[in-house]
């Protein structure tokens, strides 16, 4: 499983990597980590308009977020 570690990035960056990551290789499965609330909104957002189910894992301030399809 392909994985983007977007800690320390503030938006819009997080959701960019992940555009870019879903438009040039359209994994079936991705993980994303992100120390920000705003970019589990918009990383949430981005991949439930491109047919992923996003599920979120948060351990303190960190979150993981798994992208399926």
């Amino acid at each position: 499983m392909k994985q983007i570690d977007a800690r320390g990035l503030s938006c819009p960056m997080p959701m960019m990597l992940v555009q870019k990551e879903i438009k040039n290789t359209n994994p079936r499965e991705l993980e994303v980590l992100v120390d920000d609330k705003c970019a589990v909104e918009n990383v949430t957002r981005l991949g439930n308009s491109q047919g992923y189910k996003v599920e979120c894992e948060a351990v303190e301030d960190e979150f993981t977020l798994r992208l399926k399809k």
